[in-house]
């Protein structure tokens, strides 16, 4: 019986040391991650691949350019980045136009969606910002031929040097576009990029509404923080999403732990598709800290902070093969986010307002 107790004993003050140890690495990570918000890397450039010159990006806290930025983070994604890019920046979409008629035949034009907004609407500009976080692969090439194919002022490439994970390099892009408002999507174009204009339209709803709570008429959208959430929980209600097994536990799980950590608000937190006016931008991705899988998390966190309206939108949207998603993402999701909760509730993680 003494062994017994002896031995217990020894495996409960074991628990305690490991506890204690996991404890201690969990606050020297977040002081240590207290400053990621102050970007005293290197400055951001991006290449002109014609004239071979690197050129300083602009900044966010600068004066819009264009009306919408597309960030596009990719990781060796050279098989998946073209695919993702034709539908971006050549959408092909049926745009018939009654020109002639000969022999009976209706002469259709097909024109690309953004190249089409743009030739409807005259204050539609637009730019795609590539930002490659490391690749090792012929992802910095495959994106340079579409910079070449559309020009510099439509197609950017941020290059990162060296992998940091999918939240810097979302935040690099975000800190360094252009737009009034600001879309992210995933390399793999699992989400349509014409759910672009559901995102963009409960926007400009919401900004409309903000603006004329004071009397006023008429407001220039990027001034006003609003964020817009594409969503696939309508997919999950309906048994029309086909995850892989791990992938549907991960997220269910996954959901689970974020209501502890971030609160309700968002029901799919973890969808690549999102859209921010300039404003919103400007407050969450100068304060954003965590660099992989949840910094979508301390988006919808941070939001809640500032006060920001957080719109959740029913998008388009089918599993790509090539997804970097595995079990083994669990426990650095995990750390993640306990790291977020540490940081932020013992204020080692301090708000910039």
């Amino acid at each position: 019986m003494e062994l017994l107790w002896t031995i217990a004993e020894l495996f409960f003050a074991l628990i305690l040391i490991v506890a204690s140890l996991f404890l201690s690495a969990m606050f020297f990570e977040a002081y240590r991650r207290r400053n990621n918000n102050k970007h005293i890397d290197s400055p951001a450039f991006f290449e002109d691949p014609t004239s071979l010159k690197q050129v300083p990006c602009p900044h966010l806290v600068d004066p819009a350019e264009k009306y919408i930025s597309l960030i596009i983070p990719a990781f060796n994604e050279e098989h998946r980045l073209p695919a993702a890019l034709d539908e971006t920046i050549e959408y092909v979409e049926a745009c018939y136009f009654s020109l002639a008629y000969m022999k009976d035949d209706i002469v259709s034009l097909r024109c690309s969606y953004l190249d089409k907004r743009a030739a409807m609407d005259k204050s539609f500009t637009y730019e795609v910002l590539i930002v490659d976080d490391g690749s090792a692969d012929g992802t910095k090439r495959v994106a340079f031929d579409y910079v070449r194919k559309n020009s510099v002022d439509n197609v950017r490439v941020i290059l990162l040097g060296r992998n940091h994970g999918k939240g810097e390099a979302i935040r690099k892009g975000m800190l360094h576009a252009r737009g009034e408002i600001l879309l992210m999507l995933d390399a793999d174009g699992a989400t349509k990029v014409n759910d672009l204009e559901k995102l963009e339209n409960k926007i400009r709803a919401v900004a409309s509404a903000e603006d004329t709570k004071d009397g006023k008429s008429g407001f220039r959208i990027a001034d006003i923080p609003v964020a817009a959430f594409g969503s696939r929980a309508h997919l999950e209600e309906k048994a029309l999403a086909t995850r892989k097994w791990y992938r549907n536990f991960l997220m269910k799980g996954f959901h689970i732990v974020v209501l502890m950590a971030a609160g309700p608000g968002i029901r799919d937190t973890q969808c690549g598709f999102k859209m921010f006016t300039r404003a919103a931008a400007r407050k969450l991705f100068t304060n954003i800290r965590l660099k992989r899988w949840c910094f979508d998390v301390e988006l919808v966190f941070l939001c809640k902070q500032f006060g920001i309206p957080m719109l959740e939108i029913s998008v388009n949207w089918s599993e790509i093969p090539g997804s970097k998603v595995n079990l083994l993402s669990i426990p650095n999701m995990l750390w993640e986010l306990a790291l977020m909760s540490v940081g932020y509730r013992t204020r080692l993680w301090k708000i910039s307002y």
